[in-house]
C-alpha cells in the first residue's frame, strides 16, 4: 500500500471510533487513563527495552547528546509518564462546560466546549510526547493520530500497544489512539493533506519541522514552539539571584524549547555579572558566544555573530549582548524572539511590568527561570505543546484548548 493510502486508512479508522469517545462520560475517560498509568506501569521493562533499541539507533547514527536525552526513557521518566496520566484525571472535564444566556425572544442559547473531533500529531523523538498527545486528546473526547520521530519509532510502538491495549480493556475503542509506524517522510505530507480526516495538526518539535507544517498544510494548524528564548539581566537586579537563575533556564535541560538561548545584560552591571555566570557556567561546559563588550569582559568568549541572536541551539551554547537600557532589551528581544517565553531579572516594579507588557511572547517571566513554560508546571497535568501563535490558543496547551465550541439553541417556535 502506498503511504497515502496507508495515512488515509489510518485517519479514517480514528474518525470513526472518535464519535464513541466524543460521547464517552469523564468517569468512563477517567477509568481509561488509570488504566493506561497501570497498563505502562506493568509494561516498563518492554517500553524500556524498545527504547534501548532506539537510542543504540540513534547514537550509531549520530544524534547528539542533547537530543538523545529527549529520547531516553528510565523507570523515572516512565513513573512521571504515568503520574502525569494520574493527575489528568484529578482535572476538571472541559466537554460540556460553557455558559447559558436567554435572548428577549425567548430562545435558550448554550455555548458548550466539544471536542476537535481528530488530532493530528507530528512530532520528532521524544517519546513522552506520544502518551501526553493520547492522553489529553482522550480526556477531552478527541481521537488522535500519532506521527512521531523515527529515532523513537520502536517505544512509540511499545507505549501505543500498551495503551490501546488499556483502552480495550475498560471499553473504548483502541482505534482513537493510532499511530504511523511507517516512517517515509511522506508520511508527513500526506496527514498535511488529509483535509476531512483530520480537523487540526499540531507539530512539535525544532524550527525546520514546525516550518514544513505551516507551509505545506492544507488542514488547519496550531503552530507550536520552537524557542529561542532570552533572559534579561537588569541593572536592580539581584547578581546571585539572576547567575542562578539563568544557570537554570540555560543548563538545567538545554535541548528543550524553554531553554534559554540568548541572555541579555545591562552595561552598568556586566563587569560584575559576568564574571560570576561564567565561574558557575564552567561546570556545565557552556560555550558563550558574545557581542564585542562581552568578549571584553570575557576573554574566553566566543565572538558572537549574527545569526547566533536567531538561533535555538538546544545544546550547551549561549549567545550573550550587553545592553545599555530596557528599551534596547526589549528591541532585541522582540526582533529575534519565536513568541515562547522571555524573562527579566530586576528589582524595578516599573522596569519588570514595562518587560511584560511589551516583550510579546506566550509567556514572559519576572524573576524566575523560562524552564517553568510546562503544561505540568502551570498546573494542566501534561501539554500537547506550547502554541506561540496568537488565534485559538498560545501557551503550555492543556486540555481547553483541545476543544472548541458549539452552540446549542432551544425555541418554543420562535421565527425571524
Amino acid at each position: 500500500m502506498d503511504i497515502n493510502n496507508y495515512i488515509r486508512e489510518l485517519c479514517a479508522a480514528a474518525r470513526r471510533a472518535a464519535p464513541s469517545l466524543a460521547s464517552a462520560s469523564t468517569a468512563k475517560k477517567n477509568a481509561a487513563l488509570a488504566a493506561m498509568a497501570e497498563g505502562l506501569t506493568a509494561d516498563c521493562a518492554s517500553i524500556l527495552e524498545a527504547n534501548a533499541a532506539d537510542l543504540a539507533a540513534a547514537a550509531g547514527n549520530g544524534v547528539p547528546k542533547t537530543m538523545l536525552d529527549r529520547l531516553r526513557l528510565d523507570e523515572g521518566r516512565i513513573r512521571g509518564i504515568c503520574d502525569a496520566l494520574r493527575e489528568l484525571c484529578a482535572l476538571a472535564d472541559p466537554i460540556g462546560s460553557g455558559e447559558r444566556w436567554v435572548r428577549p425572544n425567548g430562545l435558550c442559547i448554550n455555548c458548550v466546549c466539544v471536542p476537535m473531533g481528530v488530532v493530528g500529531m507530528i512530532y520528532e523523538a521524544r517519546p513522552n510526547v506520544t502518551v501526553d498527545a493520547a492522553a489529553l486528546c482522550l480526556k477531552t473526547g478527541n481521537a488522535v493520530v500519532l506521527r512521531g520521530g523515527k529515532e523513537a519509532i520502536a517505544t512509540n510502538r511499545a507505549l501505543v500497544a500498551s495503551m490501546k491495549k488499556s483502552l480495550a480493556a475498560v471499553g473504548i475503542d483502541p482505534d482513537v489512539i493510532a499511530l504511523v509506524e511507517r516512517t517515509e517522510r511522506e508520511g508527513v505530507s500526506a496527514m498535511l493533506t488529509a483535509r476531512g480526516l483530520l480537523d487540526v495538526v499540531i507539530p512539535r518539535g525544532g524550527a525546520g519541522l514546525i516550518r514544513t507544517v505551516v507551509e505545506n498544510a492544507r488542514v488547519p494548524v496550531i503552530e507550536t514552539g520552537a524557542g529561542n528564548c532570552h533572559l534579561y539581566v537588569d541593572e536592580s537586579a539581584d547578581l546571585d539571584m539572576a547567575v542562578k537563575v539563568a544557570i537554570n533556564a540555560k543548563a538545567s535541560r538545554p535541548s528543550v524549547c524553554n531553554a534559554v538561548e540568548t541572555m541579555l545584560v545591562h552595561g552598568a552591571v556586566a563587569e560584575q555579572f559576568l564574571p560570576a555566570f561564567a565561574r558557575a557556567a564552567e561546570a556545565y561546559h557552556i560555550e558563550l558566544r558574545g557581542c564585542p563588550r562581552t568578549c571584553a569582559v570575557l576573554p574566553e568568549a566566543v565572538p558572537a555573530e549574527e545569526s547566533d541572536w536567531a538561533t535555538e541551539y538546544n545544546d550547551y551554547i549561549l549567545a550573550v549582548r550587553v545592553v545599555d537600557t530596557l528599551d534596547e532589551a526589549i528591541a532585541h528581544i522582540n526582533r529575534y524572539n519565536t513568541g515562547h517565553s522571555e524573562a527579566i531579572m530586576t528589582a524595578s516594579r516599573a522596569a519588570a511590568a514595562r518587560f511584560q507588557a511589551e516583550v510579546d511572547a506566550a509567556a514572559v517571566y519576572v524573576n524566575a527561570s523560562t524552564r517553568f513554560t510546562d503544561g505540568g508546571e502551570f498546573g494542566f497535568g501534561a501539554e500537547i505543546g506550547i502554541s506561540t501563535q496568537k488565534l485559538h490558543a498560545r501557551g503550555p496547551m492543556g486540555l481547553r484548548a483541545l476543544t472548541t465550541q458549539k452552540y446549542l439553541i432551544e425555541g418554543d417556535g420562535q421565527v425571524r
